[in-house]
Order: C-alpha cells, then structure tokens, then sequence
C-alpha cells in the first residue's frame, strides 16, 4: 500500500484536558479547560469561581473602616497597597490631606511589597519552567522584607497596616536600619539573579519569541502593569498618577517592545531596580510628625461617585464607590489587573504548545483570590 495514501487518510482529533488544581482548599485554584491538537493548543478557557467570596458585595455592607481588612485577601502579594488604595479613595472623597510622614511610609512599604511579590514571582517562575533553585533564592530575599513588615505592622503577608486618614501606628524604631540593610542586601542579589536564570541558555529558547503580545493587543485586552509594559505599553499608574509620595522620586518606567515571555520577565527584574531607587530617595528622608489625622469613628462619605487606581505589582487596581451618604457604600467595585490580564491568555497561548503555555502563564503572574473577588 502506497504510504503516501496511508497517511493522507489519517485523521486528527481534538482532545480536552484539564490543567489546574480544583482542590477547594488550594488558596490560588485556576482551572483551564485546553482543546489540543496532539500537543498544540488550539483554545485556552479559564474557569473561575473556586474561590470567589463575595469580597465587593460584602463591602457593600462594611464600613469604610472594615472594607481596608477585606482588600488584603484579593491580590495577597499586593496587601498593602490594596489597602493603600481603599484609604486613598476614602481620604480623597473626605477631602482628607494625611501627613508627609504617612505619604513617605505609605511609599516605602509598597516599594517593598512590590520587591517582595517579584520576589516570589521569580522563584516561582523558575520553578515553572524547571529551574528549581530560583525558588529558595527568591523566598531567601522576600523573608527579610517579611521580618520588616512583621515588626511593622505584625503582619508578613495580609497587612492591615494604612487605616483611612494614615496608619494604625508608627514605624518600628528599627525600620529605617533594617530597611536599609535589605537595599544594600538586594542590590547584590539581582545580578546573583541573572546569572542564575535570566542569562540561563535554557531558560532563555523558553521564553524567547514565546506568547507574544502586541502593543495593540495589550491594550485592547486592558492589560496593565507588567504584562502591559512588556509590550511596549507605557501605562504605570505611579508615573501617570502619582499618589502618596511618588511625585517626590525619580525613577524610569521598565519598557520592553518584544511583548515576548522574556519581555515580561525582564520588566519585573527592572521595576525591582527601580523599587530600590525609590526607597533609597525616601529612606534617610521620613519626615517628623504624627502617623495619622483625626477621623470619626463612624465614616460617612459624601453622596457621589470616587475611584482611585494605583500600580499594584500586578498592575492597575482600582477601586470605585458609590456613596448614598451613609456609613457603608451603595456599590464598591474593584477593578484588579490579573482579570483583564487573565484574559488575554488564550490569545497568547493558541498556536503554542502546552509547555509554552506555561511559561506564558507564569508571566501573567496571576493571584487567583484578585480575579474572583
């Protein structure tokens, strides 16, 4: 039998897999549904709901106090300024002016919330593609910010730290030394970092022209934050919105125009340089003075629509109320940056095959609990 004929009536079929822990106790669930045509993925469809609780529809009945608590189980990586953001939208609708001392504090600690979750992001995202010791590296740097915001706040990862009109109480005697060390630490660690993986011949034929995102793309997906900026989006809130003691510092937005994995990944690197120039400009800068202003027990926003977005290290959160005068707002609504980047996954993955959606994957650095709310 002529072989040519042989293999010309042979046929492909498409098969759906699952990719994902469903596991109701697992904190981060994301389940994918993947139609593949033997390893080629022919359709990527996320399906959420796992751990979805309720978080906007609870604040609805929370006072503006009690919603601050709720936001640091969203994008858990990002707590603080989760929190910084709810404070901001409240204090801007009261019209509140907080103290310099709180803009400067505020500053610093979500510059280090921002090192602390790239730091995890990279030690998973190593891990991801097989490079395993990324991940004692990146947890061995994220535990001494961790032992700061401990002793700051007595919180390592849900902080409940900024309150609306400042702070639940001063720093640490010890925060500016402490803090300090860690810079002169990290400055170290980062070029430890490229030489361990960035430069790494394997890792880089792993993400080199991999799940490529446009600039067009990126922004008709509402993508933000580093997704976005490894396209070549020019979009951080910081930068076009500055907020707490940001108009104070100097530092560069991380571009890259490749929209590629190792475009994505190479931002992240670069804002950790950039978080460290900002805390370094403030550090030896916190002004005297009180840690908060005088608020009522009972917070009444006037009647009125207020948002305020702010970069989280995942991208653009912002936060939008809707106040009928009362205690507790008629309609709170999030918008985080891992939904919209969420979505642009199957985009990015179609065409590739399984073990390049999970690099892509890993570049999107999804916190599940921030995409169901």
């Amino acid at each position: 039998m002529d072989t040519n004929i042989a293999n010309s009536n042979l046929k492909s079929e498409d098969y759906f897999i699952n990719m994902g822990p469903q596991h109701p106790a697992t904190h981060g669930v994301l389940r994918l549904l993947l139609t593949i045509d033997g390893e080629i993925i022919k359709k990527v469809e996320p399906d959420l709901g796992y751990i979805h609780r309720s978080i906007e529809k609870m604040s609805e009945r929370d006072s503006y106090q009690q919603i601050v608590h709720l936001t640091d189980r969203m994008d858990y990586l990002s707590s603080h300024i989760n929190n910084e953001a709810v404070c901001l939208t409240v204090e801007n609708a009261l019209e509140i002016e907080v103290p310099e001392r709180v803009k400067v504090i505020r500053t610093i600690i979500g510059e280090l919330t921002r090192i602390a979750s790239h730091c995890l992001w990279w030690g998973v995202m190593g891990m991801d593609v097989g490079a395993l010791t990324t991940y004692f590296y990146g947890f061995r740097d994220r535990e001494m910010i961790n032992d700061i915001f401990e002793e700051t706040c007595g919180a390592r990862l849900t902080m409940n730290y900024n309150i609306p009109g400042g702070l639940m109480f001063d720093i640490h005697p010890n925060f500016v030394k402490r803090t300090k060390e860690f810079v002169a630490h990290f400055k170290t660690k980062i070029p430890e970092y490229d030489k361990l993986l960035t430069g790494n011949v394997i890792f880089q034929k792993r993400m080199k022209g991999v799940g490529i995102l446009s600039k067009e793309d990126a922004i008709s997906f509402g993508a933000s934050g580093p997704v976005a900026r490894g396209s070549g989006y020019s979009c951080d809130v910081r930068k076009y919105y500055p907020y707490s003691a940001l108009d104070k510092v100097t530092f560069n937005e991380a571009l890259k125009t490749d929209g590629d994995s190792l475009a994505r990944y190479e931002v992240r690197i670069q804002e950790m340089w950039e978080s460290l120039s900002i805390i370094e400009q403030l550090i030896d800068n916190i002004p005297e003075g009180d840690y908060k202003v005088a608020t009522k027990a009972v917070i009444k926003l006037p009647k009125g629509e207020f948002y305020q977005k702010v970069e989280t290290a995942r991208g653009e959160l912002g936060v939008f109320i809707n106040s009928t005068g009362t205690k507790n707002p008629y309609r709170l609504k999030f918008r985080s940056p891992g939904f919209s980047n969420l979505s642009l996954l199957n985009h990015i993955a179609v065409g590739g095959k399984i073990g390049d959606l999970v690099a892509s994957m890993a570049t999107l650095d999804l916190v599940i609990p921030d995409i169901d709310r």
